[in-house]
């Protein structure tokens, strides 16, 4: 039985629900998720004096294949993209930066320092996101940048934030699209700190200086990540969860969480709802952790599925901006991207193809029988046979066909690359 007649049977029953599937494929086909650059160098970047990856990120595995240049590392991207239904973003870190062999400053970086990733992406009719890169550098040495006690140090990496923005919006105003500009910092204390409150204000004040810039919001759209703890930063993070959204809510910012950053037993799933009471958009950076923050790339569970219906279910695919971020060294970079970002689509499909209205009516009606026997049921739907026809609508390869692309590829092109 092919794609189509798999399709067709499934359809029907749906529509017994009185779910459009049509509807549904159209409604996932609108949504761009923005795909991390990182995932296919380890978090490497392109600096002239290229330092090694610090701020509590590790990434694991020595895979053969890893980008070592753009050119590469945007050839595989396309690659990747050839392989996932939709049309998306690419998300960069200031690190990602091209400047011809010339060793430059975070803080001096331009945005014609990224005018490569911007006619590539202008090219594939793609957006850009964008990121400043807080970690990884002589200045962050001790894990401490915006909070910093030292004034010099702080005002260097205002400065490396403020040219962000000022990249970022340049960006956004070329492609036609807002970039998101995400600001993480690895700042914190390995043990019990003496004072918790005085780092807090300090990453207050930078905050506040960094934001005084105006910056067009037509062009770019600022969000702010908090983290509960990396490695060397156990105890203590000064960029709590609650001091970034608070500090979002009051200055009309948007918070991002990141599905990795919160206590094991804590789920971004559940704080989707709760953001969108106060704040008009919400911004993800979608990944999974094994245990602690350990950026496993997404796969199709239950967590992956529950972010997808916070946001359909609740008609908020134009409210939250959804990225990704995570890396693994340990296997093809290419596929990861490709298994990720897919997982990341199919859980939206699978939340549009759910009897949403039903639900919330028997759970309003206190019918928690009927609503519990419903979602037992939509498991076992045969929501395969309607991915593969999305995918096949869009041009790219059905489930069981796509990992024959991926090992073709790195026939051809990633083991060829020295390691």
């Amino acid at each position: 039985m092919n794609v189509k007649e798999r399709f067709k049977l499934a359809k029907e029953q749906y529509e017994e629900w009185g779910i459009d599937v049509e509807e549904a494929l159209e409604k996932v086909k609108q949504v761009p998720i923005s795909i991390h650059c990182w995932q296919g160098d380890d978090i490497a970047g392109f600096e002239v004096d290229q330092q090694e990856l610090s701020g509590g990120i590790d990434v694991t595995g020595d895979y053969p294949g890893k980008a070592t240049n753009p050119e590469e590392l945007r050839k595989d991207i396309d690659k990747a993209l050839s392989l996932i239904p939709g049309k998306h973003r690419i998300n960069l870190h200031a690190i990602y930066a091209e400047t011809n062999g010339e060793k430059v400053e975070r803080n001096e970086l331009k945005p014609e320092h990224f005018q490569n990733w911007i006619d590539w992406a202008k090219e594939r009719g793609l957006g850009l996101d964008f990121n400043p890169t807080l970690f990884s550098h002589p200045k962050a040495a001790d894990g401490l940048t915006l909070s910093h006690p030292d004034a010099e140090i702080r005002q260097f990496w205002i400065d490396h934030v403020k040219a962000s923005r000022r990249i970022a919006e340049h960006i956004g105003k070329e492609l036609g699209t807002p970039t998101l500009t995400n600001i993480w910092i690895p700042d914190g204390y390995k043990d019990i700190p003496s004072d918790r409150l005085t780092p807090r204000l300090r990453l207050k004040d930078s905050l506040d200086d960094i934001f005084s810039d105006e910056i067009s919001k037509e062009y770019t759209i600022d969000a702010v990540e908090s983290k509960l703890f990396g490695i060397g930063s156990e105890a203590y993070v000064v960029g709590s969860h609650e001091f970034y959204m608070g500090y979002a809510l009051k200055n009309d910012i948007l918070c991002l969480l990141d599905s990795g950053h919160y206590h094991p037993t804590e789920v971004v799933s559940n704080k989707i709802s709760s953001l969108l009471c106060f704040s008009d958009q919400v911004a993800l950076h979608v990944s999974r952790p094994v245990r602690w923050d350990s950026d496993h790339v997404i796969v199709f569970d239950d967590e992956l599925r529950e972010i997808g219906l916070e946001i359909v279910r609740n008609d908020a695919l134009d409210k939250v901006k959804i990225g990704l971020d995570f890396f693994d060294a340990s296997i093809n970079r290419v596929a990861a991207w490709t298994i990720g970002t897919r997982n990341m689509i199919k859980s939206l499909l699978y939340a549009s193809l759910m009897p949403n209205d039903k639900l919330k009516q028997w759970q309003d009606e206190g019918n928690f029988t009927e609503r519990l026997a419903t979602f037992e049921l939509f498991k076992t739907m045969p929501f395969g046979a309607i991915w593969d026809y999305y995918c096949e609508l869009a041009g790219v390869p059905v489930e069981n066909e796509w990992m024959k692309d991926i090992h073709e590829y790195e026939k051809t092109e990633l083991s060829k690359r020295e390691a």
